[in-house]
């Protein structure tokens, strides 16, 4: 029997001007969706905190042992559900909710400037655009510079690429916490989708 794959999917908590934070009350309405039942799937809301993203990821990653995780974030600039490319080490400058910065102003000394996430986020738009979801999506390759970077990166680095970040626009601009969670549900089975994919494409080339 195949084992269940295990899926861990974060949302935020509240800061700044988004005194509720669209990304964990979408993550909350997938949770009641699920994604279907032979996938585990595991919700955690993250602090807007760079001290605690240090201790939590590591101990998400170990504990679960997931295939994929999915971190969603927020963006006040959003129209779109945006999928993000990569992380990035450093330009970490602004506060957090307790009102602090990484000394370094990045996210792992030495670390790699930029670390892409396996998945080709070109591929999973187009076919999400095409699959008649009626929610826009599009890619970027500029997480922020913010949590949402920093926790992407730090995940990206603990899971060897196989992380996504999804940016969601505010609740009600234009989509509701019901119709982002539907997006997510999509985005990601789309994800692990073309992971297989990508996995069975690897094992061909080993067999010739």
């Amino acid at each position: 029997m195949e084992q269940k794959k295990t899926v861990i999917v974060t949302g935020f908590e509240p800061f700044g001007e988004h005194a509720v934070n669209a990304s964990w009350v979408a993550v909350q309405e997938l949770e009641k969706l699920g994604l279907g039942h032979d996938i585990n799937l595991h919700v955690a809301e993250v602090p807007v905190e760079y001290q605690a993203v240090q201790s939590l990821l590591p101990s998400l990653w170990k504990q679960h042992l997931p295939q994929l995780v999915v971190h969603v974030g927020v963006s006040g600039m959003a129209t779109t559900v945006t999928l993000e490319q990569c992380g990035h080490n450093q330009g970490y400058m602004r506060l957090d909710n307790c009102s602090f910065c990484p000394k370094s102003r990045c996210c792992l000394e030495g670390g790699p400037d930029c670390i892409h996430s396996v998945i080709d986020m070109d591929t999973v738009c187009k076919r999400l655009n095409s699959s008649g979801l009626g929610i826009s999506v599009s890619v970027s390759k500029d997480a922020g510079r913010y949590l949402c970077d920093y926790t992407y990166y730090t995940s990206l680095f603990l899971g060897e690429g196989r992380s996504a970040f999804v940016h969601v626009p505010p609740l009600g601009k234009p989509y509701s916490a019901e119709q982002l969670a539907q997006a997510l549900r999509a985005v990601i089975l789309e994800l692990l989708e073309l992971m297989e994919h990508n996995k069975g494409k690897k094992h061909c080339l080993h067999d010739q």
